[in-house]
């Protein structure tokens, strides 16, 4: 990778309002059986995200939504990884 395109990429990454929504798209759409939007939408209101809706979590998946700390804990519930994952990609 140049220079050049690692720029682009975090040029990329500083426009996003949050670190995490590639992972909580990837995580959703590679779970089996798949997880929708609106199931996790479900899984997060139980877990006490209630306000949490479909637009809210397409949002979050297309970094245009901020994720507060408090949301962290129960989106890595919801998806089955842990809260680490979600913002670095490691365990």
């Amino acid at each position: 990778m140049t220079s050049g395109s690692c720029d682009n990429q975090v040029m990329d990454e500083q426009k996003k309002d949050n670190i995490v929504g590639d992972r909580v798209r990837d995580t959703r759409l590679k779970s089996k059986p798949l997880i929708t939007q609106e199931d996790l939408v479900a899984r997060l209101q139980v877990l006490g995200l209630e306000y949490m809706d479909q637009a809210k979590v397409s949002r979050i998946e297309s970094g245009t939504r901020p994720v507060y700390d408090y949301e962290l804990v129960p989106l890595a519930k919801a998806l089955g990884v842990s809260v680490n994952w979600l913002l670095t990609g490691q365990d």
